[in-house]
């Protein structure tokens, strides 16, 4: 792994901090590092004051920790270098007499005030806005986490930048918890210089005396002046980089900077500085203070208002001229056709009676169930289910809702706002009062009921359902049945990419060697169109690759999949805990399907006899009603060359019939055949 300049330098800095806590410091090289500290401390402080979010200085709990390290490597660096030599360098002896006013009682004042100023006000204040912005953010990531899905599903965003809010949010989670934790860095800090300056003092009274015989006077005027220096400059340093937590932890907005802020916000309202003239002019003419001094502050406040109202009047009418530009530019300009060629892949629209349904502010979860509705098809079929669009439509009857996939209606559905659908399972036999209506996605007899009616159905055997659930189960099933028209190439190239990642030899093999993108998502349409998952792609593609070699015919390639994934299928379509009754072909039939196949350039076809069709179609429909009359969903079995075509002659008559072949069947299902298709 490449070692980065970055990484070298902040490596050094540490080392450098415990050097410095271990090695004696010439005076001079003491004064540099205590020049840098004040520097760094100017740095982080700018840096903190001009960034527009607390989040453009994310490493700032990091930072923290780092300059309070080398800080207090150099108080103990100073101390020593007092406590041994009675000196510490020219910038520590400028602190203590120059700032200190050359007076002990100065600086041991200036001293403790910056103390209590660091501790009490800015380090506690900081240490508290930390604290309730952690404790706030963790509160409202939920709520977020929501707002980011119902803007996805309202495509108001795309899929990148969900991701980054989120990712967003998470930071700003461990920002504010980090901050919470590293503001207590600067309060220990604070104690800490108290400690050393009393400890410098006491010390240095000692060894002033005791060893270089100096007056009691001498040796506390000399020890406490470099003790006093030693405290200012170090916490000097320590109160900017308290500042600059503060700054950071109280930053609301990052639409402007700091600086734009308070103009905008200070300077606004010429009233405001009317009144602040007004009451300063009062003040310096009626009362005792200077009245030239407090007067003339006060005329000018008005003066400043003055000229700010007159700014504020320029600026309307210029915004006005300029909105009325835009406006006549707008209506001469060309409308833009391109936004309108748009076409939505899935939207749900719906009458204004269903919106408290989709409002998050009305106890509305609509939204929440869209977004499970994609992660449920991804889980169940392994495929990308598009953003799907919500939109409110006042053509439509109140409660009433279509479902357009490509821009085309496909479904309709109406609910009763304050009602539950019941149905009855098949084998409730005590009636129940409601409305007669029909179950959209699955065309059964139901009843609308009453909320009161609720408990009862539900004792007696009923299988009740809430609006919300309603939408969702239809719109649910309406995608599944449209999966294979709502797969795109990029959408396939998405998955390919997800298995490249562990599978890189699979797909560098497959794609685009053997297949085109274009081919695999023909596939993989072919398997959603019949309800199989695609969730397993390591095995689509392991087969894809086996067999593209041979076979380029898309179609025939599906038929090799299905029997790779004949237990994934089995499973589906098939009941492990009992015998399941299945219809199959006559063979006469499927010879005479075989016989009917015709081979051209552009592929295979079925041309069957329209009279040996119709009898084909009459005999699937009386056995397969034998199925549906026990409770059975039916299954239709015939051999695997046979399947293909037999699936095209009957998949516009007879959608929902499931047509296996014998590859399919894992070994371990249980068969009975209940009927046979013929056509003698």
């Amino acid at each position: 792994m490449k070692i980065k300049m970055g990484d070298i330098v902040l490596g050094l800095f540490i080392i450098l901090a415990i050097i410095i806590m271990i090695i004696p410091m010439d005076t001079l090289l003491l004064d540099m590092l205590i020049t840098l500290n004040i520097a760094i401390a100017l740095i982080i402080l700018f840096n903190a004051l001009f960034a527009q979010e607390a989040l453009s200085m994310s490493s700032f709990p990091t930072l923290l920790l780092f300059i309070t390290i080398y800080r207090l490597s150099l108080n103990l660096s100073s101390t020593r270098s007092i406590l041994t030599s009675g000196e510490a360098g020219d910038v520590i002896k400028t602190f203590g007499s120059f700032v200190g006013g050359n007076d002990i009682v100065v600086g041991v004042v200036m001293f403790i005030i910056l103390i209590i100023v660091q501790f009490l006000v800015i380090t506690k204040g900081s240490e508290r806005v930390s604290e309730v912005s952690a404790r706030f953010t963790l509160d409202a990531m939920p709520g977020k986490q929501m707002a980011i899905d119902a803007d996805l599903n309202s495509g108001l965003i795309d899929e990148m930048q969900a991701r980054e809010r989120r990712n967003k949010i998470q930071d700003e989670a461990s920002f504010y918890g980090a901050m919470d934790g590293a503001s207590k860095f600067v309060k220990g800090d604070a104690i800490t210089g108290l400690i050393i300056t009393f400890i410098n003092i006491v010390g240095g009274l000692i060894i002033g005396v005791t060893r270089a015989g100096l007056p009691m006077n001498e040796a506390f005027q000399k020890y406490t002046i470099l003790t006093i220096g030693d405290g200012l400059v170090s916490q000097i340093p320590a109160l900017l980089i308290s500042l600059s937590t503060g700054i950071l932890v109280t930053k609301v907005s990052k639409d402007a900077d700091v600086s734009d802020q308070f103009i905008e916000q200070l300077f606004s309202l010429p009233k405001v500085f009317f009144f602040t003239g007004g009451v300063l002019i009062f003040l310096g003419v009626f009362t005792p203070l200077p009245p030239i001094t407090v007067s003339g502050a006060g005329v000018l406040c008005i003066i400043a208002g003055l000229k700010m109202n007159s700014t504020l009047q320029i600026q309307s009418i210029e915004e006005e001229i300029s909105t009325e530009d835009e406006e006549a530019e707008e209506i001469r300009k060309p409308e833009n056709v391109v936004s309108l060629l748009q076409v939505d892949p899935i939207v749900l629209e719906f009458g204004y009676g269903i919106i408290p349904l989709a409002d998050v502010n009305q106890g509305g979860d609509l939204l929440d169930r869209v977004v499970m509705i994609r992660r449920q098809i991804a889980l169940e079929l392994g495929t990308i289910v598009p953003i799907i669009r919500l939109r409110d439509n006042i053509q439509l009857n109140p409660n009433q809702y279509i479902i357009k996939i490509k821009d085309v209606k496909v479904a309709e559905g109406e609910i009763l706002f304050d009602h539950y659908m019941a149905m009855n399972p098949g084998f409730v036999e005590e009636e129940l009062d409601g409305i007669e209506t029909i179950e959209p996605a699955f065309n059964l007899p139901a009843l609308w009921i009453t909320e009161s009616q609720r408990e009862r159905a539900e004792a007696i055997g009923y299988t009740v359902v809430d609006p919300p659930s309603i939408i969702a189960t239809h719109l649910t099933e309406i995608i599944k049945k449209h999966l294979d028209e709502l797969m795109t190439r990029q959408d396939v190239q998405t998955l390919i990419n997800n298995v490249k990642e562990e599978n890189s030899t699979l797909v560098e093999e497959l794609v685009p060697k053997l297949l085109s993108v274009g081919e695999v998502q023909k596939v993989l349409t072919n398997l959603l169109k019949e309800g199989i998952s695609i969730r397993d792609l390591v095995t689509i593609f392991e087969t894809l690759a086996d067999n593209a070699i041979i076979n380029r015919d898309t179609d025939i390639l599906t038929e090799y999949v299905r029997q790779g994934l004949k237990r994934a299928i089995s499973s589906t379509f098939l009941d492990e805990n009992e015998g399941n009754s299945v219809i199959t072909l006559d063979p006469v039939l499927e010879q005479t399907i075989m016989d009917s196949v015709k081979n051209t350039e552009q592929g295979t076809y079925l041309a069957l006899d329209p009279e040996i069709t119709g009898i084909i179609y009459n005999s699937v429909e009386q056995e397969t009603n034998k199925l549906i009359s026990i409770g059975r969903t039916p299954i239709l079995l015939t051999s695997p060359i046979v399947r293909i075509y037999f699936r095209r002659l009957t998949e516009e008559q007879f959608p929902d019939l499931i047509i296996l072949s014998y590859n399919e069947l894992d070994a371990n299902a249980e068969i009975q055949s209940v009927g046979m298709v013929s056509i003698g």
